[in-house]
């Protein structure tokens, strides 16, 4: 030890200014229990070096600062550590589910339940459960995908199960607060902190036009007539309502009487216009059978007409709700031929390639494939490729023509090469690729939805927007920020510096927005004057060598099958030509308003919000102790001022311990992240 630290003392030379700072430790490092007694026999039989072991909050805190040079930006480069870049593009189906399970419970499982749900009801247990599935698959080399197939097999399984609960979570928040309404009906439920209108899919009694809506499915009036026995009702019943719910309707009356010896059950099935409340006629009806399990029965199911329909919507408070009305559609949609249009975008399919325009801009979504005889953590062209950008075949058709929601399916297919040999590529595949466009009325941007099933290796397909005008920078999400970065990126001497970055949701540049689900690799094109998105990157090796752009191994050389990405893919992004907030976009795109049918009787007006922050991001709404919590953080370079609108409370740091109490608002610095604890 005292030899290393003379040696690197030699290497330092003048540049030592006060101290040295060595780090200890690797990545898949065990704790080392005789590191105390090292450091303290190494104090003993010397004089020249005090060692102390520290952390970098310590050191930093005395560390000199005058004379320093000062670097503004993001501190990425691989200039004196490899960057393994390439780990935000492998295995995209890792990424895929890690947004899905961020999203159920950061964005819906707990804001309702917080919200919607009394304090005593905040379900502490089934979140700890699930934040501790995610927490197992922090390890970097878990949640970049960096693993054997069957370390990844678990770490899919860890957040499925964690969005699973989610999902439940924010199923139950939702039913709660349909309970709590004062009139039935049907209520669209916003889970954003923004105030904000969209295209939600309802339920709707009956059957013919109902204004300003587009029609999905119908399902006409019916009678049927079951003759059975008492002791074959239970099965019959729960058949009926499991296929009535799967409809989208329910069992919303019940009759019954004895004629003749004969015990006659009517049931009306359809929407719940009303209060109504069948758990205790449906209890006395299976009691009855019971009591008559070899007697005759006669069951009169009487199915109501309803329909299911798109529906716009103005504005739905943030973190609230409102009671659904019919009302026109304002500017609808419409799909004919190769184009939609809805008055703010009009989108135009290239016949002759499958990309598409929006506004006379064109040459969208145009997929480009090429090779990578790389490994999941690093991208490597191999010596000899073939770039594939054109489809050997298009076909468009309009699937939905509005006046809510038009859809164009676009169907391309490509001969792709099959893999790469020998440092080229080689063989081939046709591979069909089904991308279904879609545009809603009163939206700005154009959804995208890519499905393939891919049966080749050792490739990356990427999807390329032309901008604006050419672009010098990007803007991309990161943690709690906003990160701005340039056309290239710093190298050294074992890795290439490629100018591919990571982006949480969404990225901007020159005036194009693309947010996207788990797809994290992004990279400016042609000079600035695209934006390529990557859709999969397919390698079979865990660690390779001897790779174009790194020329050592980053783990150990084990075959990763899975990586391959085979099989059926489907990949969702949108796009946005214009000004557009990306975190509105993003919540706009896959943060869907919901749908709830109340059946009255509670406290709630038609109309309401629980909770209303501005001037900052919301990154959790939760409980702690009974205590509602909200952390916000600020993505901007600019101080900014936080109102949480009528409410008062405690700032407090990350382990609950107040700091100073605000009311109605607080400041937050550039870059700033806070948590306020609520009065009640």
């Amino acid at each position: 030890l005292l030899a290393r630290i003379r040696a690197h003392e030699r290497e330092i030379g003048d540049l030592l200014v006060a101290g040295m700072l060595w780090m200890n430790g690797t990545d898949h490092q065990t704790p080392q229990p005789w590191l105390g007694r090292v450091v303290a026999e190494a104090n003993a039989i010397q004089d020249d070096y005090r060692i102390v072991v520290t952390s970098l909050p310590e050191y930093l805190a005395s560390a000199p600062t005058e004379g320093l040079p000062s670097w503004q930006g993001e501190l990425r480069s691989g200039a004196r550590a490899n960057l393994l870049m390439g780990v935000a593009s492998n295995r995209v189906d890792v990424k895929q589910a890690a947004a899905r399970a961020e999203r159920a419970l950061e964005r819906r499982a707990e804001p309702l339940s917080a919200l919607f749900m009394a304090p005593e009801r905040w379900p502490d247990a089934e979140l700890v459960l699930a934040w501790k599935e995610m927490i197992r698959n922090s390890a970097h080399d878990s949640s970049c995908a960096c693993s054997a197939d069957e370390v990844v097999d678990a770490v899919l399984d860890r957040y499925a199960g964690a969005r699973q609960i989610g999902d439940t979570l924010a199923r139950k928040a939702l039913r709660t607060l349909a309970h709590s309404l004062a009139d039935s009906g049907a209520y669209v439920v916003n889970p954003s902190m923004r105030t904000r209108g969209g295209v939600v899919q309802l339920l709707v009694p009956d059957i013919g036009p109902v204004d300003g809506t587009q029609l999905v499915y119908e399902r006409p009036a019916s009678t049927e007539v079951v003759e059975l026995l008492g002791g074959d009702l239970n099965m019959v019943l729960a058949r009926l309502r499991n296929d009535e719910i799967v409809a989208g309707g329910d069992i919303v009356a019940v009759d019954a009487e004895d004629v003749d010896g004969v015990y006659e059950v009517t049931l009306a099935t359809g929407v719940r216009r009303r209060p109504v409340r069948v758990d205790a006629a449906l209890s006395d009806l299976y009691a009855q059978a019971g009591a008559r399990r070899t007697l005759p029965m006669k069951l009169r199911i009487e199915r109501e007409a309803f329909q299911v329909v798109l529906a716009r919507v103005g504005e739905v408070p943030a973190y609230g709700w409102q009671r659904w009305e019919p009302e026109g559609v304002g500017a609808p949609v419409t799909a004919e031929g190769l184009v939609m249009d809805n008055g703010l975008v009009r989108v135009e399919v290239s016949a002759d390639d499958g990309t598409f325009s929006i506004n006379g801009l064109a040459g969208f979504d145009r997929l480009v494939d090429d090779g990578d005889d790389g490994d999941t953590y690093n991208y490597s062209p191999p010596a000899t490729d073939l770039v594939v950008d054109r489809p050997a075949s298009v076909a468009v058709e309009v699937v939905e023509a509005g006046p809510v929601r038009a859809q164009l399916v676009v169907r391309r297919q490509f001969v792709w090469p099959e893999r790469v040999v020998d440092g080229s590529r080689a063989g081939e595949r046709a591979v069909d690729v089904v991308t279904v466009l879609e545009l809603r009325a009163g939206e700005g941007l154009v959804r995208i939805e890519t499905t393939l099933d891919n049966t080749c290796r050792d490739h990356r397909l990427r999807s390329w927007f032309p901008l604006p005008a050419p672009a010098e920078v990007s803007r991309a999400e990161c943690a709690f920020a906003v990160v701005e970065r340039g056309l290239t990126a710093e190298g050294g001497p074992h890795e290439y510096g490629l100018p591919t970055f990571p982006s949480r949701r969404f990225v901007s540049a020159a005036g194009l927005t693309l947010v996207h689900e788990g797809l994290l690799e992004y990279e400016l094109v042609d000079g600035g004057r695209a934006l390529a998105l990557t859709l999969l990157r397919c390698t079979g090796k865990l660690s390779g060598t001897n790779m174009a752009y790194r020329p050592w191994p980053a783990g150990p050389p084990f075959p990763a099958e899975g990586a391959q990405m085979h099989g059926r893919q489907v990949l969702r992004y949108a796009v946005h030509v214009g000004d557009v907030d990306p975190y509105a976009m993003v919540d706009d795109v896959f943060l869907p308003l919901e749908v709830v049918a109340a059946p009255g009787g509670g406290d709630r007006p038609s109309t309401g919000t629980e909770l209303q922050v501005h001037g900052a991001e919301v990154s959790a709404v939760m409980r702690r102790g009974g205590e509602l919590e909200v952390r916000v953080f600020n993505p901007t370079d600019d101080d900014t001022v936080v109102s949480i609108d009528g409410r008062t409370g405690w700032l407090i740091d990350l382990r609950g311990r107040p700091i100073e109490p605000f009311d109605g608002g607080f400041p937050l610095r550039a870059w700033g992240i806070a948590t306020a604890r609520l009065d009640a």
